[in-house]
């Protein structure tokens, strides 16, 4: 049976991340894509103009006009924009008891634009974080949830993950990519289980929507894989789609990742 997925986030118009970064991660897994728009952003490979967050009462439109007629397989989470929109996200999740959630706590785009209310991070870590199956914060986001300084060293995200666990999640994936080490990337898993997963880097400036691409591969596997293999999965064709990203032409910036390199050979 082929797994229907929800993104919960915001757009890019330029396609490289937010929703239409999920859509492509979901149909290159296998999975029917669906989607539920939190904000509407202007971005584009050099950087994020602003946003319009939706009124959070017709985001939870959207999610009833979704749960009320199709089977949810698994839902991703990304940009959530402010703290109305994460209460009206986790009310309609309890409501229609989803599963397999995987949270990317959306807080600032690479070029540095803000994507998420300051005031809002209590309400994703104390409302979202809990329902999450998998969470997937990069370094930063992870020292905001927790309250920390920035986080730069493997020993110091060892413990991290530990009391990002604490606040309710199943399995907390801590993302190294913002680790000062040249050469490797290492990640670590942490719940019923401590794996640490490390990838060499690759040298591109075409790494716009990465976080969201891991996330969203993450959810289309999770139907009919343990955590632990969706996430060893997902990180094997996000570092593939990084490769390959040379392989296309988009914007003067930071460009997109090849979400369908193993489809256009």
């Amino acid at each position: 049976m082929i797994a229907n997925v929800l993104s919960i986030a915001g757009t890019d118009p330029s396609g490289g991340a937010g929703i239409q970064a999920d859509i492509k991660t979901f149909s290159a897994m296998g999975a029917y894509a669906m989607s539920v728009v939190t904000a509407v952003v202007a971005q584009n490979t050099q950087g994020v103009r602003g946003f319009v967050a939706l009124d959070p009462a017709f985001v939870a439109d959207q999610i009833d006009a979704v749960f009320e007629d199709v089977r949810v397989d698994a839902v991703k989470i990304g940009m959530v924009a402010n703290a109305g929109i994460a209460e009206a996200i986790a009310d309609r999740l309890r409501r229609y008891e989803a599963r397999k959630i995987v949270l990317d706590p959306v807080m600032v785009a690479k070029s540095g634009h803000h994507l998420l209310d300051p005031s809002a991070v209590a309400a994703v870590r104390d409302l979202l974080v809990p329902l999450a199956t998998v969470i997937t914060p990069n370094l930063p986001e992870a020292a905001v949830l927790l309250g920390r300084e920035p986080i730069r060293a493997l020993e110091e995200m060892r413990s991290c993950v530990r009391a990002l666990l604490d606040l309710g999640p199943e399995w907390v994936l801590l993302k190294g990519g913002h680790m000062d080490d040249a050469y490797a990337s290492i990640d670590v898993l942490h719940g019923p289980a401590t794996i640490e997963l490390g990838a060499p880097r690759v040298e591109t400036r075409n790494d716009h929507g990465t976080g969201c691409t891991l996330s969203a591969a993450i959810a289309a596997l999770l139907p009919r894989n343990s955590v632990e293999d969706s996430v060893r999965r997902a990180k094997a064709y996000t570092h593939a789609a990084l490769v390959r990203s040379t392989e296309l032409d988009v914007g003067s910036g930071h460009g997109p990742l090849h979400h369908f390199h193993a489809l256009w050979d």
